[in-house]
């Protein structure tokens, strides 16, 4: 509950203790002016007052229903002694409505209402219609600010409580929405790894590869090669370090990047090379070329190292929606079934996932002595 609630309960509470008191007090010396005797009169307004002050600062729960029950039963006590004592039923329906539920506050309104209206009577006062009118209007009065009061109260703790809910509901989602951004953001450092070791591998990797057998051959005719695959090596990394788009591709289409693959191929093995493109090649996202041309580089690469072939050819059509890249050489080889069971190449792992973000496709088709074919399909 706010500090400005506490503070108008503890004056709401305040001002009833004050009336209460102020009453007694009243209500006594009235009753010793009408003729009852002091000391009774002072010992009954005394333990009124006692019995009230303890249940005030210990009485909750179900023990403040049974306080009231007994300062009622005091209240009743002193109207034996006089009739003034009928202005402590203010006091008491006050209180009923805060203490008692709805229905038990009705039953004590009406027997302390009835004890008001019948203790004149008892004591031999001619009962009229201010008797009747008084205790019933002041009472049901009382009782109903009461239960107003009280059903405020209630009101307000519940707006309380469920503006901490609130709060609490409010502070969760800005924990939820942290670690989803946190989440994010490790998502994107892990997608952005595998891209720099995707890249690494088809381009770094397979070149210094190159360069490697070169070197091996000894041949001092091989130098300027060698320093031109140093040099594009270097390009790349450079590139990819920005995150931008292949030398290959960098002021030209994606079918002249594969035709100078191919002729850096022939040109360092021999291997007689072939590019069939489409009259009207397909116009395709820098996204998707980057991914053809990566898995050009890894197939070319393998056909460098691994195939023995003397003849490439590499396809770039549309297929309806999808564009299609194929590399075919005709090597030694392979059985793609020993291959897919016994090793894990990087290579064709890292193809299989660029095709797959962009929703494409890898087959490999290959046998022992029939050479190879690799062909990635993608939408475009």
């Amino acid at each position: 509950m706010s500090s400005d609630r506490r503070r108008l309960l503890r004056a709401a509470r305040f001002a009833l203790h004050l009336i209460t008191v102020a009453l007694v007090v009243v209500t006594t010396v009235r009753a010793v002016v009408d003729g009852a005797e002091v000391l009774p009169a002072a010992l009954a307004a005394g333990g009124f007052l006692a019995w009230y002050g303890a249940g005030a600062a210990f009485a909750h729960g179900r023990a403040a229903s049974w306080w009231l029950v007994g300062l009622g039963a005091i209240w009743t006590a002193m109207l034996a002694l006089s009739p003034e004592f009928v202005w402590l039923s203010f006091p008491l329906l006050l209180l009923a409505g805060h203490v008692l539920t709805a229905r038990w506050s009705a039953l004590f309104a009406a027997v302390v209402l009835a004890a008001a209206i019948v203790a004149p009577h008892l004591h031999g006062i001619e009962v009229t219609f201010a008797h009747l009118a008084g205790p019933l209007l002041g009472g049901g009065f009382a009782l109903a600010v009461s239960l107003g009061y009280d059903a405020l109260l209630r009101d307000a703790v519940e707006r309380e409580e469920l503006i901490a809910s609130l709060l609490r509901a409010q502070q969760e989602m800005a924990e939820l929405q942290d670690e989803l951004a946190r989440t994010q953001r490790d998502a994107g450092a892990a997608r952005e790894r595998t891209r720099l070791a995707r890249d690494l591998h088809d381009t770094i990797a397979q070149e210094l590869s190159s360069v490697s057998l070169l070197a091996r051959g000894g041949d001092a005719d091989r130098m300027p090669q060698i320093d031109a695959l140093a040099q594009h090596s270097l390009t790349e990394l450079r590139r990819i370090v920005a995150a931008l788009a292949p030398a290959e591709l960098e002021g030209t289409a994606l079918a002249g990047a594969l035709q100078r693959l191919l002729d850096a191929l022939a040109a360092d093995t021999g291997i007689r090379t072939e590019l069939d493109v489409d009259e009207a090649p397909p116009a395709l996202p820098t996204s998707v070329e980057v991914t053809l041309l990566r898995i050009a580089q890894s197939a070319l690469a393998n056909v460098r190292q691994h195939s023995a072939a003397e003849l490439v050819r590499v396809v770039l059509a549309g297929e309806g929606d999808r564009a299609v890249l194929q590399i075919s050489d005709d090597g030694r080889g392979f059985d793609t079934t020993a291959l897919e069971v016994r090793t894990r190449s990087y290579g064709l792992i890292a193809m299989r996932s660029r095709l797959r973000e962009l929703g494409g496709e890898l087959r490999i088709d290959s046998a022992p002595g029939e050479g190879t074919t690799v062909r990635a399909e993608v939408g475009r």
